[in-house]
């Protein structure tokens, strides 16, 4: 037997990865199953900050994903695959761009970490005073997967640390989380574009993760939404003021 044969024998191929839902018809342009497509829920808003999201390339294949909502709203979203040995230069660019104010979103409850550089709300209301544009940067992933993110990039390190401060318990149907305080990473932006006086695109982005928590909830019960949800009916709303403003506009 040539050792080729051996190899073979010892490693047989492994039958083709099947991921779960990966049978399920889905949305080019949601990645939500077709059943209840998110796309006519689909509108803009616009807001003061902005969001950066660093997200674990793992996340990018997880149709639950949240994050992805954000830029869904917030148009000028932007997202950076983390790679721990090689930093986005897109990304290192934009942190020394003096017309920013990144803040890295993050517990101040941990131990690895100055905590000189914890910063509340007034740092983002003065960086808007001094003409400077809050980015609140997301690290988009696992706890485990962000913890590592935060601790593994060193371009974050001198970056003013923001825990967002909140009573309110996660409304996420999709995943599974250790308490009910810790929020999807879209409920944390929405949360932190209102407590910051982005009462608009928190309301919007707010909505619009309540209709994507309902569709694909509801997907997975292979159970079509024939009512829209009241959030659904909200965004339908706007989408309607929107295209008649543009109207008259026009005319």
């Amino acid at each position: 037997m040539s050792e080729a044969d051996t190899a073979r024998e010892e490693n047989p191929p492994r039958r083709e990865f099947k991921a779960r839902g990966s049978f399920v018809v889905r949305c080019e342009g949601c990645n939500l199953p077709a059943l209840n497509c998110l796309c006519p829920y689909r509108v803009s808003a616009q807001s003061h900050a902005r969001v950066w999201l660093i997200t674990h390339r793992m996340e990018h294949y997880k149709p639950t994903n949240t994050g992805r909502l954000i830029g869904d709203v917030l148009d000028d979203t932007r997202v950076f695959t983390w790679h721990r040995t090689e930093p986005d230069a897109e990304l290192l660019a934009l942190l020394a761009d003096p017309g920013y104010a990144p803040f890295v979103v993050f517990p101040d409850d941990q131990p690895d970490y100055d905590h000189g550089r914890v910063a509340g709300n007034d740092a983002v209301g003065k960086a808007m005073a001094d003409g400077r544009t809050p980015v609140y940067i997301l690290l988009d992933g696992t706890w485990r997967q962000a913890r590592r993110i935060f601790r593994k990039s060193p371009y974050l390190d001198s970056l003013p640390v923001l825990p967002l401060r909140t009573a309110r318990r996660s409304r996420y149907r999709l995943r599974k989380s250790a308490a009910a305080e810790q929020l999807s990473t879209a409920e944390v932006a929405a949360e932190l574009l209102r407590q910051n006086g982005d009462i608009d695109a928190a309301n919007v982005l707010d909505d619009y993760f309540d209709a994507f928590n309902d569709s694909y909830a509801e997907s997975r019960g292979h159970r079509k939404i024939h009512t829209p949800s009241p959030a659904m009916k909200r965004l339908l709303e706007r989408q309607h003021q929107v295209e008649n403003d543009s109207e008259n506009a026009v005319l």
